[in-house]
């Protein structure tokens, strides 16, 4: 400071900080994988749109592989639709939206109105690799791995679809392998090499290795009098039909039954099916031989299904998913359907009673009015 500045009363002039530029590093794949992984996937859609780099981590194989070390994985509910005049299956995964809650709007003179929590939708993926060569009737999901197995005519071929990378990939063959049962992480065929009455006509598919092996000796117990209980299928009308039955065999006395249109859920302990002819969602406990079905309780702000749509029931992360369609009012006559969806908590209160509450529900996606809802499953990602 100046001695000439101090006699005049005049502040001397500051000194400016010279300030360095620095360098925005960016943060190593691995940390930022570390970082995705913890995050819920509803999220992903939004860190996608931040760069390129963000959105390739996204959906990239990796991420999933670090979710699943991390124990940090969940359930992604996938679609399996076909359209009319499309020999080709489509597929979807359920979008949500982060933090949605059901909001119920109040009646206004005599006038129901739906309130849906909007946002929420199915988004088409697009699936790479071939198709299995043959239809397959039933998803088994082991992971993040979603197999394809076919019943009734014998055929050689297993699918898995991977749904960290949508590929379809083909197992080790299996000579006549064409139904399943899922038990202890492994698949039970039918396909030796012996008599079809021979339970050594049975192998197993080790999901972890991919490796058929013999049935070890201690599941090779098969006696009639333990057939106790109850055996459910869902069942297709017709090959052309978009409405699905409830078949049930009595074990016992070798007998079966329609029970009703629509699917069978098993979640828990109990079975769940929609009544068409109530218009209700009913339970009924599986460790019970009665054939007792029940009225799910609650459910409030349910929309009331029409008559004629369609309802589709699946398990997902212990919760009831619902889907069901309604006709698109157009000029010149319905030619679309609006598939709603719903999912559902479950709250087993006794042994006579199971309380429902709707986390949400919205419209999800505009089909054409002749679609064919061919299957949904729950994945782990």
């Amino acid at each position: 400071m100046s001695l000439t500045a101090i006699g005049s009363g005049e502040e001397p002039p500051s000194k400016k900080l010279a300030i360095e530029p620095t360098t925005n590093l960016p943060l190593p794949d691995e940390l930022v994988l570390g970082c995705f992984a913890r995050a819920s996937r509803l999220h992903y859609p939004i860190l996608s749109l931040v760069s390129k780099t963000f959105r390739s981590l996204t959906s990239s194989p990796e991420l999933y592989q670090t979710r699943s070390l991390l124990n940090c994985t969940e359930n992604c509910l996938y679609v399996c639709l076909q359209f009319p005049n499309d020999p080709r299956l489509r597929w979807f995964t359920l979008c949500r939206k982060p933090d949605k809650a059901l909001k119920i709007k109040k009646k206004k003179k005599k006038k129901k109105k739906e309130s849906s929590t909007s946002g929420n939708v199915l988004g088409q993926v697009r699936i790479l690799g071939s198709p299995p060569p043959v239809e397959w009737s039933n998803l088994v999901a082991v992971g993040h791995k979603l197999y394809a197995v076919r019943d009734g005519p014998c055929s050689s071929d297993v699918f898995f679809l991977d749904c960290r990378t949508h590929t379809w990939v083909e197992t080790p063959s299996l000579r006549l392998a064409h139904t399943f049962s899922e038990c202890d992480g492994m698949m039970y065929l039918p396909g030796g090499s012996e008599s079809p009455d021979s339970l050594n006509f049975v192998q197993v598919f080790d999901v972890k290795t991919q490796t058929w092996n013999p049935v070890p000796p201690e599941k090779k117990i098969f006696r009639l009098r333990d057939l106790q209980g109850r055996a459910y299928e869902n069942n297709d009308v017709a090959a052309a039909s978009s409405r699905r039955w409830l078949v049930v065999a009595r074990l016992k006395d070798c007998t079966t039954s329609v029970e009703g249109s629509g699917t069978l859920c098993l979640i828990e302990k109990a079975f769940y099916r929609y009544a068409s002819s109530s218009g209700e969602l009913l339970w009924s406990n599986r460790s019970t031989e009665s054939d007792v079905w029940r009225k799910v309780q609650g459910l409030e702000g349910l929309p009331k299904f029409t008559r004629y749509c369609n309802v589709y029931l699946v398990e997902s992360g212990g919760k009831l998913v619902v889907f069901w369609d309604k006709y698109v009012p157009a000029r010149g006559g319905y030619k679309e359907k609006m598939i709603w969806c719903a999912e559902i908590s479950l709250d087993t209160r006794s042994s006579e009673e199971v309380w429902g509450k709707v986390e949400w529900f919205d419209a999800v996606l505009t089909v054409p009015k002749s679609y064919k809802f061919v299957y949904s499953i729950a994945a782990t990602l």
